[in-house]
């Protein structure tokens, strides 16, 4: 039966293997889900998988796979042999419950009681006092209430799984959904390179026991420099126009790369690439950082991440005085060359839909430049951009 989970969750494209099923089966034959459905979508998804963008398609291929099993007919569960029902209900039972279940005439009576009712059941049932099903005051169901009775599937009070898929709080994860702060560091961690610099302040507990150990059991301890992410990286954005609508999503960006990138550099620019940049949009007038000298200033291994709709007229890269804003004496597109010849990685994050880039001249102008390296600003592409980088 449990094959059916499988096929809904390689229709759903989460990437589950033989070998992750063949675990699941294992973990399965040892107990460590048995007859608990909150339990089992927690083993599963644990198991299978491996990336949490797929989270979100996990609930999704569980959901239906559930759904599909609670329609099997009730006749089916009456082949369940009584001996393994009755094995179940005593193993689980508390003192306390077993007391109760004298009220209907002992565990004899129940189970008596419990197989005509799956005899004539013929349908799924919700709420009530007396079928099987969910919900109601029946002796026999799952989510509702009674004294003396057997619940028949996963613990009631709101705890069933299925609140967990039909809620899906990960959806926000999915590759192909809107970016949210969370996804933005999930994907710009692919990012990462770490390294041991600066000074020595952590704790070296490895030194510290080897140390110790050459000197006869006297303590020597040993530090070592904090672990951080090696990567440098700077973030070019482009501010206004066009680009006001996306203010919200290239603030999440940002605050991001903040929290994911300890060597952070950051400029704007409008439009598109000149002799100039600048870092703060309140004094862009006054306080400008020439093009020449951002190439002097960062090496190339820089990691340099342009963000922006490439939407402009097309002049405004090809040519002297393109420029919306100032007289440039050269065009947009020398001064990218020379940003682009001069860092060894460069890509462009582009917040528009991509079915819209082939209707912008523009965008297929900046796409030949960037050498094809554009992205669009969702969860899958941010992380393709970041494999580019690596």
């Amino acid at each position: 039966m449990l094959i059916g989970l499988f096929d809904a969750l390689r229709s759903e494209k989460v990437p589950v293997t033989l070998r992750e099923w063949l675990d699941l089966m294992a973990a399965l034959e040892a107990d460590f889900a048995y007859a608990d459905l909150d339990a089992f979508h927690a083993l599963a998804r644990a198991v299978l998988v491996k990336d949490e963008r797929h989270f979100d398609r996990f609930d999704r291929a569980f959901g239906r796979f559930w759904n599909g099993v609670s329609a099997v007919a009730p006749e089916t569960f009456a082949a369940i042999p009584e001996e393994w029902l009755r094995q179940e209900f005593m193993r689980h039972l508390s003192d306390e419950e077993k007391a109760k279940i004298q009220q209907l005439g002992g565990l004899e009576a129940l189970m008596r009681q419990f197989r005509e009712r799956l005899e004539e059941q013929k349908e799924r049932h919700q709420g009530g006092n007396r079928w099987i099903g969910t919900g109601g005051t029946s002796p026999f169901g799952a989510g509702g209430y009674h004294p003396g009775g057997i619940r028949v599937g996963p613990q009631g009070g709101g705890r069933m799984a299925a609140k967990v898929w039909e809620q899906r709080a990960y959806r926000n994860l999915d590759g192909d959904e809107a970016l949210s702060p969370r996804n933005f560091k999930t994907a710009l961690r692919r990012l990462r390179k770490f390294a041991r610099e600066g000074a020595a302040e952590e704790l070296d507990l490895d030194g510290t026991i080897a140390a110790t150990a050459r000197e006869g059991g006297m303590l020597d301890v040993k530090l070592r420099p904090e672990r951080h992410n090696a990567v440098k990286v700077l973030l070019l954005l482009d501010i206004g126009g066009s680009m006001d609508e996306h203010v919200a999503v290239c603030e999440a960006l940002f605050s991001a790369a903040k929290s994911q990138f300890k060597r952070l550099e950051h400029y704007y620019f409008h439009n598109f690439t000149y002799d100039f940049l600048w870092r703060d949009n309140r004094r862009r007038n006054s306080e400008k950082t020439p093009t020449t000298e951002l190439l002097r200033r960062y090496n190339p291994d820089y990691k340099v991440v342009f963000v922006g709709d490439a939407a402009m007229g097309p002049y405004e890269i090809t040519h002297e005085g393109g420029s919306v804003e100032h007289w440039n004496a050269e065009p947009g597109a020398v001064w990218f060359r020379r940003i682009h010849q001069h860092f060894r990685r460069v890509v462009w994050l582009n917040p528009t839909p991509v079915g819209q880039w082939p209707y912008s001249m523009s965008t297929q102008l900046v796409r030949e430049l960037v050498e094809n390296r554009m992205y669009s600003l969702t969860p899958a592409g941010l992380a393709e951009a970041m494999r580019a980088l690596s």
